[in-house]
């Protein structure tokens, strides 16, 4: 005996992905009017980004979304724990290198050897970084956090390499950090000049390290890509995550 089914126009057997799309849309939206779903914040490109939220694809959304927001990146800046930072005014402190929506980092989870001046997306970045890379690898190897960090500087008004007809670097307008090295809480310091092509734990930190800069910086050079940074990782916001 035929199968009766085979009678119902294939419409009527199986519904079109389009309606089941559409219902659970439908479904989705009256679980959030009625409060019973609710998306976690980490993963809500409409929340506002928190420093010690869980790192999700949304996350980086928001940092880029940051960089133009002053107010909303300066509400996450003051969601970091032992973070100590100056809002500062725009102004130009040197000709041809204005400053826009920077600020005076002096201090995140980590002592720096000197406070420096950097927008305040890389700010963030830096934080974010420190938050969910750096202080977690360091753990992770040595059983032990970060402490302090030596840097050489942020803001320079130059061109890149300091070339005549080359195009400004990020330093011109503080968007970049030099990191030149770490130091842990028992005072072990590793240092990207002396340490990268070493053999063991350090060596391993800083590849690990840089690789993980990758994730929050928009460019991250250090030793393999040129003489230039041998003594330092180069942490700027230009860029879509070129890492060399």
């Amino acid at each position: 005996m035929p199968d009766k089914r085979d009678d119902y126009p294939e419409t009527m057997r199986r519904p079109r992905a389009s309606t089941i799309l559409w219902l659970v849309l439908i479904a989705v939206g009256v679980a959030f009017d009625k409060g019973l779903w609710q998306v976690p914040r980490e993963w809500n490109p409409f929340a506002p980004l928190v420093v010690n939220d869980p790192v999700t694809p949304v996350t980086q959304l928001k940092l880029k979304w940051l960089a133009n927001d002053r107010e909303g990146c300066l509400a996450a800046l003051d969601s970091a724990p032992s973070i100590r930072y100056t809002p500062l005014a725009d102004y130009t402190p040197a000709a041809g290198c204005p400053l826009e929506n920077v600020v005076r980092l002096a201090r995140t989870g980590v002592t720096f050897n000197a406070s420096f001046v950097a927008t305040c997306p890389l700010a963030l970045a830096w934080t974010m970084f420190e938050r969910h890379e750096l202080q977690p690898l360091a753990t992770r190897l040595f059983d032990q956090r970060v402490a302090s960090v030596q840097h050489y500087g942020s803001f320079a008004c130059r061109n890149i390499y300091h070339r005549e007809n080359a195009r400004r670097s990020e330093h011109a307008s503080a968007s970049a950090l030099d990191v030149a090295a770490f130091r842990l809480e028992d005072g072990t310091r590793i240092s990207v000049l002396d340490d990268w092509d070493a053999d063991g734990e350090r060596a391993q930190f800083l590849h690990e390290a840089e690789e993980g800069a990758c994730r929050y910086f928009g460019t991250t050079l250090g030793p393999d890509y040129n003489a230039a940074h041998a003594n330092h990782f180069h942490l700027g916001m230009r860029g879509v995550a070129f890492c060399r």
